[in-house]
């Protein structure tokens, strides 16, 4: 069974699909056939701001916060199989009268065994179908789980180079190998990207520099000398951020979020949510505001939310020393690792992302690739309407 929706099944709040048995698996693209297998999920809904604590900033009741704000409607679940257990934040939205999407932002944190992926998001995919709208179109895994080609050497050249994800119909076809409705597809575009760079802040400071790129160390004291100073500003200083990220959007041809975005999740923040914080840095020099950084806190893990830099005064590389002093900012408070969050995924220079690889990578540490948004569609019809619609964006929600 493949190629879409299983066309017997119905679908909408009262399908019953909670479990899936079988005694032999053929898949019928390979010609092999694969062992038993079995998973079962139980779901129970909750209070969103009972989700448990997490490095996953996505999967807070804070992000839950700010994204009700926002006209989504947040719902929360704890989840068990054989194996593994967790919670999960699930963001739910209206595309028009009759249609909405299910999204899980990161999530779910948990990582089932390799082999058994596809067929645990498979399961978990029709048991959320109990609890969401009838007219739900498809359910969106953002997944935080990195990619099994990171660790594949065919995926390497002979520099040690990575080459990238293989053609998404090859990654379709590994997903979903023991499915039952062969169902997992993958989306046209990542709501985030999906590569990013983590920093491990449990070293000592003179280690961290050590680890970065001689230019990048030059380029943070080039800063000090021209006087850049990097503060923690409060809330009143957001609509001079704003300027600057308009300014990085313009620049780098990205999608940028309206400022009631950022107002939102400053709003939430006030709500003193215990599972997460943000906090607004800025980098001056001059009288003049020439980078801004949001920040969270969550956990053990910093992530460099969303960032933003001047057209002017570019030789005081404020933005070097804005990052370094965020991950010393980050230490002081207990973080043992800063996710830059978004680079391409290899160092080609036509990426849209390239600048930030460059970057990022500068500072040292680890390159994780994700495996990034999976869809589950429940209505395949309307499910083809958007990703139509979808791939004529292309692009990248910060």
């Amino acid at each position: 069974m493949y190629g879409g929706l299983n066309p017997t099944a119905p679908h909408g709040k009262n399908t019953k699909r909670t479990k899936i048995n079988r005694r032999i698996v053929f898949c019928v693209r390979c010609e092999c056939i694969l062992p038993e297998i079995a998973v079962e999920i139980a779901l129970q809904q909750k209070e969103t701001r009972t989700l448990m604590p997490t490095i996953i900033l996505h999967q807070t009741s804070l992000w839950s916060s700010v994204k009700f704000r926002l006209g989504w409607a947040p719902y929360a679940f704890d989840f068990t199989s054989q194996k593994i257990y967790g919670d999960m934040l699930v963001l739910v939205r209206r595309i028009h009268e009759n249609a909405c999407i299910a999204y899980v932002p990161q999530g779910p944190e948990m990582v089932p065994d390799e082999d058994s992926k596809g067929i645990f998001l498979e399961s978990l995919s029709q048991n959320l179908m109990e609890h969401l709208p009838d007219d739900c179109t498809f359910i969106r895994y953002d997944l935080p789980w990195e990619t099994p080609y990171a660790s594949d050497p065919a995926r390497y050249d002979a520099g040690g180079r990575w080459l990238g994800c293989p053609d998404p119909s090859f990654r379709e076809l590994r997903m979903n190998i023991g499915t039952q409705n062969w169902n997992m597809r993958k989306a046209l575009t990542d709501i985030q990207p999906p590569d990013t760079v983590i920093i491990d802040l449990s070293v000592s400071e003179d280690e961290m520099l050590e680890r970065m790129k001689p230019k990048t160390r030059y380029n943070i004291r080039l800063a000090e000398r021209k006087g850049v100073t990097v503060i923690e500003a409060g809330t009143d200083r957001l609509r001079a951020w704003y300027k600057l990220y308009m300014q990085t959007a313009e620049r780098a041809r990205f999608t940028c979020h309206g400022y009631e975005h950022f107002a939102a999740l400053f709003d939430a923040h006030r709500e003193n949510h215990a599972s997460a914080s943000v906090h607004l840095l800025l980098a001056v020099a001059d009288g003049e505001e020439l980078a801004g950084a949001i920040l969270s806190l969550s956990k053990k893990r910093a992530t460099y939310l969303y960032g933003a830099s001047a057209n002017s005064k570019r030789n005081y590389m404020a933005p070097y020393a804005l990052q370094w002093q965020a991950m010393r900012f980050a230490r002081r408070k207990g973080c043992t690792e800063y996710d830059l969050f978004g680079i391409s995924p290899t160092d080609d220079p036509t990426h849209l992302l390239y600048g930030l690889y460059r970057f990022k990578t500068g500072f040292g540490g680890y390159v994780m690739h994700r495996q990034g948004c999976w869809d589950y569609p429940l209505r395949q019809d309307e499910y083809n309407v958007y990703r139509s619609s979808e791939s004529l964006q292309g692009v990248f929600h910060r």
